[in-house]
């Protein structure tokens, strides 16, 4: 008799097992089965976040082309770091170039061969046909520039009546924005028209600065914060030049992305040049290309300089 009670206790307790084992069993397959829906789910997810960037990774590269503002070699060193990021901010290969002159650079412009294009006011007004703006720099905490005319403190030169005659060298050439159209427009203003004084043209604005200082002309023409370039400090005392006269400010060098550009596209660049600052990495990359930041730009903004091209240069055809 209790061997019998025992055993139905034994087979009680089987039961009992058996079913806990099961039941656990069952939790088990069921966790798993949620487990596999939510990595099915996930790498679903995945694989759509994926597909954006595939497409990225596989479309052209973009092109940033920068104008030679300064030598080739050092320009690529400046933007060398803002390429890589644009690039991996749009999980798209960013390719740097740059062009050894102004006009070497400008046949890149008309051809269309940028995607983003860093050039000169006078270089985006000519080519608001086929580029939009959307960005411009600012340098030394400023979002505008002036043109200025220089002159060795020791020269005796004090007013620009006193340029008649005498040699002037401006940087870059006659489609240099700020340190030839503006100089000249501050020039004729004065009543000195360009036969008047003798012109010539260093290969950019910070040679024509260090051209003055060594005695190469009698004035130089140049952007207002050039003697606080890094390239001008440390190739001359700047004490030694001060402007003659200077020019009314104007927004300063624009960013443009080809007109064809898909909108959503160029207002993430904008975005990601406008938001450099808030970055810690930002700051450093604007630290290296001598920019404090980006602002925001449009076509309007560019229309003071339109007005003082056209006196400068009463025959050329801007488009509209």
């Amino acid at each position: 008799m209790t061997r019998g009670i025992k055993g139905a206790r034994d087979a009680r307790q089987t039961l009992a097992d058996t079913r806990e084992r099961s039941s656990a069993g069952t939790a088990l397959a069921g966790r798993r089965h949620v487990m596999l829906g939510l990595l099915a789910t996930l790498g679903l997810s995945l694989a759509e976040r994926s597909i954006p960037a595939a497409l990225a990774s596989s479309a052209a590269p973009l092109v940033m082309g920068i104008f030679p503002r300064r030598q080739a070699t050092l320009t690529t060193e400046l933007y060398a770091p803002l390429a890589a990021y644009l690039g991996r901010e749009l999980g798209r290969e960013v390719q740097l170039v740059t062009a050894k002159d102004f006009d070497a650079f400008w046949d890149g412009v008309e051809q269309r061969r940028f995607d983003i294009v860093h050039y000169n006011q006078f270089h985006y007004v000519r080519s608001a046909d086929k580029y939009r703006v959307i960005a411009h720099n600012e340098e030394f905490g400023a979002g505008t520039m002036a043109g200025a005319l220089y002159v060795r403190k020791d020269s005796g030169i004090t007013t620009l009546a006193q340029l008649r005659g005498r040699k002037i060298v401006f940087g870059g050439g006659k489609d240099a924005m700020i340190s030839y159209i503006m100089v000249a427009y501050l020039l004729q203003q004065a009543g000195l028209q360009p036969g008047e004084y003798e012109t010539v043209f260093a290969k950019n604005p910070p040679n024509a600065l260090i051209s003055l200082y060594f005695g190469q002309a009698d004035a130089s023409g140049a952007g207002d914060n050039a003697r606080e370039l890094p390239a001008v400090r440390e190739a001359m005392d700047t004490d030694a030049v001060a402007p003659l006269g200077m020019t009314e400010r104007v927004k300063h060098l624009p960013w443009a992305v080809r007109k064809d550009m898909p909108p959503a596209l160029a207002a993430r660049i904008q975005t990601l040049l406008v938001g450099l600052p808030a970055r810690e990495e930002g700051r450093a990359i604007l630290a290296r290309a001598e920019m404090t930041g980006f602002g925001p730009a449009r076509d309007a903004d560019y229309d003071p300089h339109r007005r003082i091209i056209r006196k400068v240069m009463p025959s050329i055809d801007l488009p509209h």
